[in-house]
């Protein structure tokens, strides 16, 4: 069976309510894990750490879903958009 591979990263939020970052260069990027388990285990010590700042934020990106060759639809398989 192949690696689910999950991305775990976070930063300052904008908004608390929304999901846009305040400076992309500061976003923290915890690790990518093998299993939903161990990423979830990262997330929760980042989002732990983040507790008493109601900005920052924590996510886990399941970045399998990007790389299914398989699926007909799967990002990896589209056309890279050209720059004009």
């Amino acid at each position: 069976m192949p690696a689910l591979l999950h991305l775990v990263f976070g930063g300052e939020l904008v908004d608390p309510q929304g999901t846009e970052f305040r400076d992309v260069s500061k976003i923290d990027i915890v690790g990518i894990y093998p299993d939903y388990a161990s990423a979830f285990a990262a997330w929760k010590e980042a989002a732990q750490r983040s507790v008493d700042d109601a900005h920052t934020r924590y996510f886990i990106a399941h970045l399998h879903r990007l790389l299914d060759e398989e699926r007909p639809d799967s990002a990896s398989r589209q056309p890279a958009a050209s720059g004009g």
